[in-house]
């Protein structure tokens, strides 16, 4: 191929990202301690390679993890085009001190997304502030938290489903979220409906209550879009328990999706392409170290099954 018209057909591949000389749009994202044991809540590990896969795949954009802690940078914000907290969640959620200051950077539009604990905070202000920056929480003693196959069968049209086939996956995947319906703004975008068994749990903060038992059969809605009235975008992901799920391609896809629909960014029709990651990769960034006892070979198969063809 000529050089000259290589270049120009890489520019047009490039051009659903971005134009030269155009600023990359930052995305912000906050990594919380670990909590769970390896290859569960790896919130850094997997805002790495989320990070890692938008760095490399959408020229237009710039991924930056800050590890553990709220930046304590005063630049840390600026610019940003959207923040991403994946991090444990309840009355310790690392935005909980952060209401005031983290409500006036989203209302210059910036967007904002939450994965799996990092949709719980507790009723009352947090909740309050959760429902008008991403349209929904884990509420105390309304939602809950098993762990189940949710069979996602039906995508709906979005920009962030753009490339996302059915599929699924074994996670913690929470539901009965305490949603802002006043709003008209929350767009469900995977929905499956839960096994009865996960129903049955006695009343608690996270394990059960009489609208849960009473419902069985209902749909729920697990990842979510919310446009905010006021401007700025924002989304919850209840998955994400589970670190090797983001190896399962049509999760990981969706969800570098809404990380570009929050930064107005648009998302390319095949969705963003990303390599699927290795086992190396997987095994990258963890808080702590691999076990002795863990098997590849066994991961790799397990990596496999999560990709197989739906019949």
């Amino acid at each position: 191929m000529c050089p000259v018209l290589a270049v120009v057909l890489l520019a047009l591949t490039a051009a659903p990202f971005a134009h030269a000389g155009e600023a990359k749009k930052k995305i912000v994202m906050l990594a919380g301690k670990p909590s769970h044991g390896f290859g569960s809540h790896d919130h850094y590990a997997g805002c790495m390679l989320l990070a890692k896969l938008l760095n490399e795949n959408v020229p237009g954009v710039e991924a930056i993890v800050h590890k553990h802690t709220w930046p304590t940078a005063p630049d840390a914000f600026e610019g940003a085009a959207a923040i991403i907290i994946y991090c444990d969640g309840g009355g310790g959620h690392m935005a909980i001190p952060k209401l005031k200051e983290l409500d006036e950077i989203l209302k210059k539009g910036v967007g904002l997304g939450c994965v799996h604990y990092g949709v719980e905070v507790p009723k009352g202000d947090p909740g309050e502030a959760f429902l008008r920056w991403i349209g929904g929480y884990f509420e105390m003693n309304w939602s809950v938290n098993p762990h189940w196959d949710a069979d996602f069968k039906e995508i709906p049209k979005h920009e962030i489903t753009n490339g996302v086939k059915p599929f699924t996956t074994n996670d913690e995947w929470y539901y009965n979220m305490r949603f802002n319906e006043a709003s008209k703004k929350v767009t469900p975008i995977l929905t499956a409906v839960p096994p009865d068994k996960t129903r049955v749990g006695k009343d608690g903060g996270h394990s059960g209550n009489p609208f849960v038992r009473e419902n069985k059969g209902r749909t729920e809605h697990v990842v979510w879009a919310f446009e905010r009235p006021e401007g700025g975008r924002g989304f919850g992901c209840t998955g994400g328990h589970v670190h090797w799920n983001w190896a399962q391609d049509d999760f990981r896809k969706c969800i570098l999706n809404a990380m570009l629909w929050i930064a107005n960014v648009p998302v390319p029709e095949g969705g963003v392409p990303s390599k699927r990651p290795t086992v190396e990769d997987m095994l990258t960034n963890h808080d702590e170290p691999v076990p002795a006892s863990f098997d590849k070979a066994k991961m790799e198969t397990r990596i496999e099954a999560l990709n197989k063809p739906r019949p």
